[in-house]
């Protein structure tokens, strides 16, 4: 069992940044992908940024040159996000596992609000 804890959600306004943080019960992070969810009212969940195991990032086209996913060590991941913009809010999830399939493990989601 893995359990995910992020933080660093809230309210910014159009422009501005935010950094998430997640941190993993067990020193986890480099077993496996890992990475960022969003999902907004109404719409799927979509991979923001990821990273695989052997350490190959991907990011949305949505967020490419504006967010970048870091991983500080084996239990603790970043996202930090620059430029809000509107269309970036949403609930963000950190997850473990296997990203392709999104079978692993989830955190309980942090809240992202950008205004304009």
């Amino acid at each position: 069992q893995v359990q995910l804890v992020e933080s660093g959600g809230g309210l910014v306004q159009a422009g501005g940044s935010l950094r998430l943080s997640c941190a993993a019960s067990r020193s986890v992070f480099s077993l496996n992908d890992m990475g960022w969810y969003r999902q907004a009212p109404g719409k799927q969940r979509e991979l923001v940024a990821g990273m695989t195991k052997g350490g190959t990032t991907n990011y949305a086209d949505s967020v490419k040159g504006r967010f970048s996913l870091s991983r500080n060590n084996a239990k603790n991941i970043n996202l930090q996000m620059n430029s809000l913009k509107v269309e970036d809010t949403a609930i963000y999830y950190c997850f473990f596992g296997n990203i392709a399939t999104m079978s692993g493990y989830w955190g309980q989601g942090t809240q992202v609000t950008v205004s304009s």
